[in-house]
Formats: structure tokens, C-alpha cells, sequence
């Protein structure tokens, strides 16, 4: 996770790669997002953007189709010490993305370009995300695309821990990797998506959003028609005391949560006022995709900053993360996303 750089009893939160503090936003300001608001429409009358979900239930019995113990597979390769923190242009984010490639291979998701890997260049050292597909089961719909990502680099080391150097990452963020693989195995095998979906787990993340960037102004010279971008960030370890399981950066700026957790069924997505108030809605791979194509594009997350002392550190280690928690968080995004892949009309829309 490149968006911030959590310091104990500290309340300034700083860019990974910058100097400039992230100024912080009113929070009274920030908890009204969630409270729902209007525009004015065409005829005089006010137009229904957003509408607080507290009607919903907070879970439901979601079906089980992920279990915990293919996510718990899936981290612990990517995040151990073999992989040595999966720092871009290094031979073991190499080992990372051809792992990630094999799944999409066994899967039956291709390759979107003539080949897996998405090359650029990362400050000097050689890059590549990793981008399949999924072609829509609908006639018109497969036109339109929905992308799913997350990035599946690290840092590689970090300040020495009883001898340990290796930032392993297995929050940040093979947990949002492991959750897009498993989601990749699902929709191949499922074959629910009318429209179509673009798999992107993007590198160099962590020096400045590279990846995400580059693949976007990519799609851009392409004849894609991108309808959501969907990304998954650090959903390792559970929240407490909420009634929503993943908070939704730029929450206000689209009706995204209201509709996914309509298509849901259950209050899945929710409002965090420190995700508003330190902007994570420009800190992650999401905000590449909003500035090139000005579709909705948003992060999911379930790292609260209360729950989680180890961002790059050497102590993000596998054996942390709540694989029970993972798949009740893989699960519930089916049928969110399935309702975004499937509705006959682009129903999420951005505010602005």
C-alpha cells in the first residue's frame, strides 16, 4: 500500500515517496458523505445520487464458493521469504507474476495483449503488470469492460526486526492479490459476467502508482470501453465495530456503494471518515483509471488504521492474516460484482 506511512501517536500521514504532508479535511465534513445527498435535476425537482443503506442487513448467509484455505495458499506463496518482498524489477516479483499468470492460465482467463505481461518502464528497472480477461457471456454487454485489480508488488526489505530484513507484504498486498485470483477462478468457472472483465494486478505500486498508470493510458490507445474500475487493497485483517465489512474510497463520488450493496443484498461496502479525510481515494491504484477515463473507479479495503502495525515492516507476515475473514470478504463481493457485471444498463455512475 503506497498511500500512507503510519507513525505511532502521530497524526500526520505522509505519501510513500514524498515529503508533502497529506492535509487532512474537516471530519464533520467527512461523516456527512455517508448521511446521502442530492442534485439538482433538468425539470427544477432534486435527483437522488446517493442514499444511505441502513436499512440493509449488515451480512446475510453468502454462499461459499471461496474458502479460506485457497486465499491462505495463495498469500503464503506470494509473501514468503523465497519471494524476498516482491520489490519491482527484481527475479522474485518474477517468480510473483508467473504464479499469478499460471492461475489465470488453469483458470481459463487469457491473456488481454498477445501476452500476460503488461511491460514498462519503472524508473529505470523493468516492470510488468500482469492483465487477463474474461470475455462477457452477453452479445452487446461483452463490449463493455469491468476491471478488477490490485497491485502484487512490495518493497522488498525494510529496518531489521530480531534479524529479519524482508518485508514480506502479506497484507499489503498479497491479500488484495490472493482475493483478485480467487475472484478470477470464480467468474471462469461461474460464468456469470455479461459483461467483461479486465484482471489487472499491477507492480511498482509502491514507487509512485506506476503499474495502474501506465496500464491505463494503454487501455486508452485501445478501442476498450471501461464501465468500473473495482480495486482491492489490504483486506487481510477484519475491522472492528462496524456494520459494513469493506470500507469504499471516494465514497461520495459515486453511487457505487449504494449499488453494490442493493445488488448484495447486505451493507458490504461502507464509509470510513479517515479514508475521506486522508484522501485514499488518490492513493491507490484506482485513481489512474478515474483520471484517464473519468469512470467510476474506486478501492476497497479493510485496513481501518487501527488494525494493522506492521505497513513496511518485516512483520507483514502470512501467518497474521485472518484467512476467515478473507474469504467472508471474497464472498460477499460476488454477488456485488455480479450485479455490476450483469444489470442491462451502466447503473453506477460518478457524481461530479
Amino acid at each position: 500500500m503506497r498511500k500512507l506511512v503510519l507513525r505511532a501517536c502521530s497524526a500526520l500521514l505522509i505519501a510513500c515517496g514524498s515529503t508533502s504532508p497529506v492535509k487532512p479535511v474537516d471530519e464533520g465534513a467527512a461523516q456527512n458523505a455517508s448521511n446521502g445527498y442530492t442534485v439538482p435535476a433538468n425539470n427544477g425537482t432534486e435527483k437522488v445520487l446517493f442514499k444511505p443503506t441502513e436499512k440493509l442487513p449488515k451480512a446475510r448467509d453468502f454462499k461459499q464458493y471461496i474458502s479460506p484455505e485457497a486465499l491462505q495458499k495463495d498469500v503464503e506463496f506470494l509473501a514468503s521469504d523465497a519471494l524476498k518482498g516482491r520489490e519491482t524489477g527484481t527475479l522474485e516479483i518474477d517468480e510473483a507474476a508467473t504464479y499469478i499468470i499460471k492461475t489465470f492460465q488453469d483458470a481459463g482467463v487469457q491473456p488481454y495483449f498477445t501476452s500476460y505481461r503488461d511491460k514498462f518502464d519503472a524508473k529505470g528497472k523493468s516492470g510488468f503488470n500482469v492483465v487477463g480477461v474474461l470475455e462477457g457471456t452477453d452479445p452487446e454487454l461483452k463490449k463493455e469492460y469491468v476491471i478488477i485489480g490490485a497491485h502484487y508488488d512490495h518493497i522488498g526489505t525494510a529496518q531489521a526486526e530480531n534479524g529479519d530484513v524482508i518485508a514480506n507484504g502479506a497484507n499489503d498486498n498479497a491479500s488484495g492479490t490472493a482475493t483478485v485470483m480467487a475472484l478470477a477462478r470464480y467468474f471462469a468457472k461461474a460464468k456469470t459476467n455479461k459483461r467483461s472483465i479486465l484482471f489487472a494486478l499491477f507492480s511498482a505500486e509502491e514507487m509512485g502508482l506506476l503499474g495502474s498508470a501506465h496500464l491505463a493510458e494503454r487501455l486508452k490507445s485501445t478501442s476498450i470501453t471501461p464501465y468500473v474500475m473495482f480495486n482491492v487493497e489490504m483486506v487481510g485483517l477484519p475491522m472492528a465495530a462496524k456494520d459494513y465489512t469493506l470500507y469504499l474510497t471516494g465514497y461520495e463520488n459515486s453511487n457505487m456503494a449504494e449499488q453494490f450493496n442493493a445488488y448484495a443484498g447486505a451493507k458490504v461496502l461502507g464509509f470510513l471518515p479517515q479514508a475521506k479525510q486522508y484522501n485514499l481515494f488518490k492513493r491507490s491504484d484506482n485513481y489512474a483509471f478515474y483520471q484517464v477515463f473519468k469512470i467510476p473507479a474506486q478501492t476497497v479495503s479493510t485496513f481501518d488504521f487501527t488494525n494493522f502495525d506492521h505497513y513496511h515492516k518485516v512483520g507483514d507476515e502470512a501467518s497474521l492474516m485472518n484467512y476467515e475473514h478473507m474469504a467472508n470478504v471474497a464472498n460477499q463481493l460476488i454477488p456485488g460484482l455480479e450485479g455490476i457485471l450483469t444489470t442491462p444498463n451502466q447503473e453506477i455512475i460518478w457524481n461530479e
